[in-house]
C-alpha cells in the first residue's frame, strides 16, 4: 500500500442490542442507515460525492438482499452512488473496508463508506424440506380427494421449524457449530473453564468501565424505535458479572464441555460504518483523517479450528512489518469465544504450534493483556456478525488516539476456517 495511501477518516456505530428471543426493534437496514446518516452528518461534504457504499452483512433479510444499496438510498446518498454488499461471515465488515481499500488502491475510487451490519434477532425461522415438499404437493392437488390424500402424508415432525441462525452458525464442511470448534481449541490447548469464565468477566468489566468513562461516546450514535424508546448503550454488558455467576451456567455445545453462553459472544443486532478516503479525497474535501490502513491479510486454516484465524492472519502482517508481538501498541481480537481468544494467545506462545503451523523457528511469545481489547470485546458488547470486523477496526483507531499510540492490529476469526487482520497506523 506504499504507492497510494488509504485513510480512515471517521467511524460511527450503533449501540449493540442483545437478541431477546424475538425480533428486535430495528431491522439491519434501520441500524446501518442510522449509522451512515450520523457518519455523513459529521462530514463537510455532500453525500452525493461518495464513490460507493460497501456494506458487509452475513444474514440480510430476504427483502434487503443487496442491503448496501438499500442503505445508501435510505441514508440520502442519492441514486447515482452505487451500493453493494459483501459477505465473509464474521469478517464481513472488515471485508467491506478491504474492498474499499482495494478500490482506492486501484485508482477506481477516492471516497467510500464501508462497514457492516447484522440484525441477528431477525434471523429467519424456516420450514423443513419435508414440509415444503408437502406444500408443493398440496398446491398441485386439484380435487378435494387429492388434497386430502396430500394431507394424510403430512407428519407432525415435518412441522418442526428450522432455526436459520443455528444453520448459519454450523460449518457445512465439518458439520460443527462454531461453539463446538471452540471446544476443540479448549481441549487442544488445555484451556480450563475457569480461564474462560475469568476472561469473560474481564471483558464485561472493561466494557462497563469504558461506558462509564465515555470511551464509546464518539463512536456511538443513539437509536430511537417506533415507540419512542431510546437506546444509547450496548445492552449486553453486565457490570455485575462474576466467576460465581458464570460457574452456574451449563455448557451449551457439549454437555461435558466448557463453552457456555457466559463465556461466548452474544447474539446481537448492530451496525458500524467508516469513511475511507484516498489522499486526493482528503485534499479535495478538506477531510481530517485520523489513521491509515497500512496492510491487510486473509488466511485459511482447518474449519474445525477456525478460532485460530487471528494467529494465521496477523502473523504475516508482523512479518511484513518486521515486528514482534510487543511492537504492536494495541490489539483488537474479536471475542467470538473466550476459548478462541485464549487459544490464539497460547498458539503464539507455543514453539510447537509456531513451527508446525506457521513455519516459524520458535514461538512469537506472549501478548501483554493490558494492550488487548482494552475496552472489552464481543463477549460483553455482542457480535452482530456482519458488523464486528468493522467495529474492531474503528475502535482500534479510537484506542490509539486515546492513548496517543501509533501501531495497532485488528484481527478476527471467521467461520469456515479463515482469519482476517488489518494493520492500522494512527496519524
Amino acid at each position: 500500500m506504499a504507492d497510494r495511501a488509504v485513510y480512515l477518516v471517521d467511524g460511527v456505530r450503533t449501540p449493540f442490542l442483545k437478541a431477546k428471543n424475538e425480533p428486535g426493534p430495528f431491522r439491519a437496514s434501520d441500524l446501518a442507515t442510522r449509522a451512515l446518516q450520523m457518519l455523513l452528518m459529521r462530514q463537510r461534504l455532500d453525500p452525493a460525492v461518495l464513490d460507493e457504499v460497501i456494506l458487509g452483512c452475513a444474514a440480510p433479510r430476504a427483502d434487503e438482499v443487496n442491503i448496501g444499496r438499500v442503505v445508501a438510498l435510505r441514508a440520502g446518498c442519492g441514486r447515482k452512488v452505487p451500493g453493494w454488499t459483501v459477505m465473509r461471515n464474521c469478517a464481513s465488515g472488515m471485508q467491506a473496508i478491504d474492498s474499499a481499500a482495494a478500490q482506492i488502491l486501484s485508482g477506481r475510487a477516492d471516497l467510500i463508506v464501508a462497514g457492516g451490519v447484522d440484525a441477528l434477532s431477525h434471523a429467519p425461522v424456516l420450514f423443513s424440506d419435508e414440509f415444503v415438499r408437502f406444500l408443493g404437493r398440496f398446491a398441485a392437488a386439484k380435487s378435494p380427494a387429492q388434497k386430502l390424500a396430500a394431507l394424510r402424508q403430512l407428519r407432525l415432525r415435518d412441522l418442526k421449524p428450522v432455526i436459520g441462525l443455528m444453520k448459519g452458525l454450523t460449518d457445512p464442511v465439518v458439520k460443527q457449530l462454531m461453539g463446538q470448534t471452540a471446544e476443540t481449541l479448549a481441549t487442544r490447548f488445555g484451556i480450563t473453564r475457569e480461564e474462560m469464565d475469568a476472561f469473560a468477566v474481564e471483558s464485561h468489566r472493561r466494557a462497563a468501565a469504558a461506558h462509564e468513562a465515555g470511551h464509546f461516546a464518539h463512536e456511538m450514535t443513539p437509536l430511537f424505535d417506533a415507540q419512542g424508546r431510546f437506546y444509547a448503550h450496548d445492552d449486553g454488558v453486565r457490570p455485575d458479572s462474576s466467576l460465581e455467576k458464570l460457574a452456574k451456567l451449563k455448557p451449551f455445545f457439549d454437555r461435558y464441555g466448557r463453552v457456555t453462553p457466559g463465556n461466548s459472544s452474544q447474539i446481537t443486532d448492530g451496525a458500524t460504518m467508516l469513511l475511507v478516503a484516498s489522499e486526493a479525497a482528503v485534499k479535495r474535501y478538506r477531510l481530517e483523517p485520523v489513521a491509515r490502513l497500512v496492510d491487510t491479510h486473509w488466511a485459511g486454516l482447518d474449519p474445525a479450528q477456525m478460532g485460530l484465524g487471528p494467529v494465521h492472519a496477523a502473523t504475516p502482517l508482523l512479518q511484513r512489518a518486521g515486528w514482534a508481538l510487543d511492537d504492536v501498541d494495541f490489539w483488537e481480537i474479536n471475542e467470538a469465544f473466550a476459548a478462541q481468544v485464549l487459544a490464539c494467545l497460547k498458539a503464539w506462545e507455543s514453539d510447537d504450534y509456531c513451527r508446525s503451523e506457521l513455519g516459524l523457528p520458535m514461538a512469537l511469545g506472549p501478548i501483554d493483556r493490558s494492550r488487548l481489547n482494552v475496552d472489552g470485546g464481543a463477549i460483553a458488547l455482542g457480535h452482530p456478525v456482519g458488523a464486528s470486523g468493522a467495529r474492531i477496526v474503528w475502535h482500534l483507531v479510537e484506542v490509539l488516539q486515546r492513548h496517543n499510540a501509533k501501531r495497532g492490529i485488528a484481527a478476527i476469526c471467521i467461520g469456515g476456517g479463515l482469519g482476517g487482520a488489518m494493520r492500522i497506523e494512527r496519524l
